[in-house]
Formats: C-alpha cells, sequence, structure tokens
C-alpha cells in the first residue's frame, strides 16, 4: 500500500488537506476540539463537501483527527508529542534554502492578497495580530501566530495552489533549527519589535499600500535572515 504522505492527490483537496493541517498545527484547531461540520468547512474553503471528506480521510490516516459515529471530526494532533515534518521534504530543508523560498514568495504573496484580498479576510488577519501583540515572553507561541499571520496572507491570495505552496513553507520554518533558533534569540524586547513591523505590515495591507506592504515583508525576512547568521 502506498504512504500517505506520498500519494498524489488533485489540487482542490491538496488545498484543502494543506488548509486543515496547518490550521491543525498551528493550533487554530487545538488539542480534543470539534471541527467545523463538513458543510461548514466546505463554504468556508469554497469547495464541495466530497473534497472536504477525502482530505478529512487523509488526515485520519495521518492520525491528525479521529472520527466519532454521530458526533463529528476532533483533533487528535498534540503539538508537544508530534516533531515529525507533516511533508518529508520540509524536513530536508536547511536554513538557507527556507530563506531563499521565503524571499521569491512572501513579495509577491503580499502583493496578490492586497488585490484580491476581501474585507472579512483582512478583518481576520486583524485578529491574529491582536494575538501577536499579546506575546511578550511565550516566543514559540508567538512563532506559532506568525505563521498563522502568513497564512492567512497566503490565502487571500485567491491561489489555492500558491496557498498549498506555501503551506510547504510552513511546514518547513517548523523545522528544529528555527525553533531552537527563536528560544535563542527572540528576546522580549525582538518579539516587541517584530510586533512593530507586523502592525505596519497589516496597516499596509488594510490600506492596499503595495509599495509600503512589500517593503515591510522585506525587513521581516531581513530580520530573520540576521538571526540565521547569528547562528552560523
Amino acid at each position: 500500500m502506498t504512504d500517505t504522505a506520498e500519494q498524489v492527490f488533485g489540487v482542490t483537496v491538496q488545498y484543502v488537506l494543506d488548509t486543515l493541517t496547518n490550521r491543525i498545527v498551528s493550533q487554530e484547531y487545538s488539542t480534543d476540539e470539534r471541527l467545523p461540520s463538513k458543510r461548514q468547512m466546505a463554504q468556508d474553503l469554497g469547495v464541495a463537501r466530497n473534497t472536504v471528506r477525502e482530505a478529512l480521510d487523509v488526515l485520519e490516516e495521518r492520525g491528525m483527527i479521529r472520527r466519532r459515529a454521530g458526533s463529528g471530526s476532533f483533533v487528535t494532533y498534540d503539538p508537544n508529542a508530534s516533531t515529525v515534518s507533516i511533508a518529508p521534504v520540509a524536513a530536508e530543508t536547511g536554513p538557507l534554502h527556507l530563506q531563499v523560498v521565503r524571499g521569491m514568495f512572501e513579495p509577491e504573496m503580499v502583493r496578490l492578497a492586497i488585490i484580491h484580498r476581501s474585507p472579512r479576510q483582512i478583518e481576520g488577519l486583524g485578529v491574529t495580530l491582536s494575538k501577536m501583540e499579546a506575546m511578550q515572553t511565550d516566543a514559540l507561541q508567538f512563532v506559532r501566530l506568525e505563521e498563522e499571520f502568513h497564512r492567512q496572507i497566503a490565502e487571500g491570495t485567491d491561489n489555492p495552489l500558491l496557498v498549498a505552496c506555501y503551506n510547504l513553507v510552513i511546514d518547513a520554518r517548523r523545522q528544529s533549527f528555527r525553533s531552537a533558533m527563536y528560544r535563542r534569540h527572540l528576546t522580549p524586547s525582538r518579539i516587541a519589535a517584530y510586533q512593530r513591523s507586523y502592525n505596519a505590515l497589516f496597516n499596509a495591507i488594510a490600506a492596499r499600500d503595495i509599495e509600503e506592504a512589500s517593503a515591510f515583508i522585506k525587513l521581516t525576512l531581513l530580520e530573520d535572515q540576521k538571526l540565521l547568521m547569528q547562528e552560523d
């Protein structure tokens, strides 16, 4: 039997699978939480219920959810017990490879999000920003919210293929080298600096200022590059 991680899915199923996976891993859907109904998820993601069902089948095979007859699907993924990457290629991605791909993706991703993003999506981005601004000392939780912020920007592009690709980038960002780096260097003062940058980025996105938003996303990439250089 072919391993689930190696199966090839249609673009729409992969989009739903990647989106739900990242919502679970980022703790938007926390451990033991009941997932929304298939109808709700289909409406939220703009896909058919059969597509959601296929994605849920894969998540169950991967041990990330469990189904209870008559009750729905519940998250079983435990972020404290799981150190294995969801995508095998992410485990082989080093810091330099990650930064190169982020540099290619994120400025264009922000530009497309500004063009296509709906007012409701901007509101959702603001909610995530508020959670980020509430973080003062919890570096790992701040990083998870930062990933969610970027994921929401990706979803705002209205491009399922780009979302699927960027979900892989997020998976690579969760590798041990980055977690260790942040535990050492993401101090309260550095968190505060990132918060100011993300606040400015959000304001630029809300104002649909492509040039300003691109400048701030490049600044964020530069800050990450500085941290990586300190690890050398």
